[in-house]
């Protein structure tokens, strides 16, 4: 018998003050039997960076061939791919040939090492790749719950997450 996914409840009060942007959200977010709580904090966190209203969390780590967040024009195309972790370059080559815009969050230690490896093969096909601090990921993936009401602050390469169980500031880094 297979695991079902284990569901959390977010709802998040955005503030964005690169884009002028200031929504409340309530996201539904499915936490896949195989993934870790980092990831799926790494995954609200690039929802939160890349809000729009067409942004839909995917099936992710149960579907091999979608990110974990896109968009689609009304004309049925990808407008926006957005993966989490590291994903193998040639992943990303497809990605990019599939949409306009390609966006990779890699969120833990093992990051600069994939970067290292994969950073002449993705840095040619166009995408942005984001690097969140891991201790900051982990330290906001400790005040996870299963019903969460955050307030997130984003300005620069920060992003200040106030929750009722504590505050953690997460910056990153643009790789490319």
């Amino acid at each position: 018998m297979a695991l079902k996914p284990t569901i959390y409840k977010a709802r998040i009060a955005l503030s964005d003050l690169e884009r002028n942007l200031y929504d409340n959200l309530n996201l539904t977010v499915a936490l896949h039997p195989s993934e870790t709580l980092q990831r799926m904090v790494a995954r609200v966190l690039a929802f939160c960076l890349n809000y729009q209203d067409d942004l839909t969390f995917t099936k992710g780590l149960s579907d091999v061939e979608e990110p974990d967040l896109w968009v689609y024009t009304i004309d049925d195309k990808v407008q926006l791919w957005i993966d989490v972790g590291e994903p193998d370059p040639e992943r990303v080559r497809k990605s990019a040939r599939k949409a306009s815009q390609v966006v990779v969050y890699s969120f833990n230690q093992k990051s600069d090492t994939w970067w290292q490896q994969s950073r002449a093969k993705i840095s040619k096909n166009g995408v942005k790749v984001v690097r969140f601090n891991p201790e900051s990921v982990i330290s906001l993936s400790e005040l996870v719950e299963r019903t969460m009401d955050w307030s997130i602050t984003i300005t620069g390469e920060s992003a200040f997450v106030a929750t009722p169980n504590g505050e953690v500031e997460i910056d990153w880094q643009t790789l490319v």
